[in-house]
């Protein structure tokens, strides 16, 4: 009777054990279970961050990856040399100027979010010149040899084309430093003879943005998307002491700009939520002094690097773009 007991005893233990390896997962669900991704992520150091704007990676289907060595539109051939390097890599692995026990830990460990929060500080802004996020990376990457972390295109949507981590090349000295973007916008003259070509009016008045017939629907993700200005009309502003006119971004691009800087400046913190300000507490406009680059972290445009440039233009409304970024932050 006991030799019995025993094996009903064994037997029932048995059964509980295949029965708990067949239905109980692990800690990090089962083998081959797909991860679901909610479309609003962006990566920093291998983890993903939500921000509440639709975002599309360089690993996603429509993705445009700064990684590739071949050109994204003539894959058949290889991007630009970089001149330096002799390289189609249009991106550095790790970011120079670094203390060398920390170039070194980079180099043979890679970064760790809490060592990339201590060396970014910079959130850079450009328009791309492009009209669209599609052409902008045509342009970066098949024709230029150069690379940015993301570009926002007229209907909102967030490209992300490299990690966080990654040198990006697109700001110079400022490189090293910065996380950057690059808008999609025509950019900012002297007068309308360009912004006539790309911007019309349709029979209410209300101005929208008008794409070459060669672009067919510039690669926009949302379909028969209407690019319209937050602005109707033109503004007007001084860039580098010259006075320029740029239509705005549109309300979906300002929507996602918000909630992209409000959670760069939650990731990296480095990145104060702010802008060079004048003596006075305006918005400085012209390139900072190496010294004022240096005592500055925050959100800066190219042109606040070098004279050579004047992007994001006098169009982008930087009041709206931190105060709204703070209440997301709240």
């Amino acid at each position: 009777m006991k030799s019995i007991a025993l094996r009903l005893v064994s037997a029932a233990l048995s059964t509980a054990l295949l029965v708990g390896c067949a239905t109980t997962a692990g800690p990090y669900g089962h083998p081959g279970d797909p991860l679901e991704r909610l479309g609003d992520e962006i990566v920093a150091c291998g983890q993903l961050y939500h921000t509440g704007a639709p975002v599309v990676l360089w690993t996603d289907p429509g993705g445009y990856d700064a990684y590739r060595a071949e050109c994204r539109f003539t894959p058949d051939q290889l991007a630009p040399k970089n001149p330096v390097s002799d390289s189609p890599v249009r991106y550095s692995t790790y970011r120079r100027h670094l203390p060398e026990d920390v170039a070194d830990r980079v180099r043979t460990q890679g970064w760790s979010l809490p060592l990339l929060q201590e060396w970014v500080d910079l959130f850079v802004l450009h328009y791309d010149v492009c009209g669209t996020s599609r052409r902008c990376f045509r342009v970066l990457q098949d024709m230029r040899g150069l690379s940015v972390h993301f570009m926002l295109d007229v209907d909102g949507t967030i490209y992300q084309t490299l990690d966080l981590k990654e040198r990006a090349w697109h700001a110079g000295s400022g490189n090293d430093r910065s996380v950057g973007i690059e808008i999609a916008n025509i950019g900012a003259y002297p007068d309308m003879d360009t912004l006539e070509r790309w911007y019309a009016q349709d029979e209410h008045g209300r101005t929208f943005l008008t794409l070459p017939e060669r672009m067919g629907d510039g690669g926009v993700r949302t379909p028969d998307f209407t690019a319209r200005p937050a602005r109707n009309d033109p503004v007007s502003g001084s860039v580098q002491d010259q006075d320029l006119l740029q239509y705005d971004l549109t309300e979906e691009q300002y929507d996602s700009l918000i909630k992209l800087t409000a959670t760069l400046c939650t990731v990296l913190p480095g990145i104060a939520l702010d802008y060079p300000r004048d003596k006075d507490g305006r918005l400085r406009t012209t390139k900072l002094t190496d010294e004022e680059l240096n005592d500055f972290s925050g959100i800066i445009g190219h042109y606040h690097l070098t004279t050579r440039k004047i992007d994001p233009g006098p169009a982008l409304d930087w009041d709206r773009l931190i105060d709204d970024a703070r209440m997301e932050m709240d």
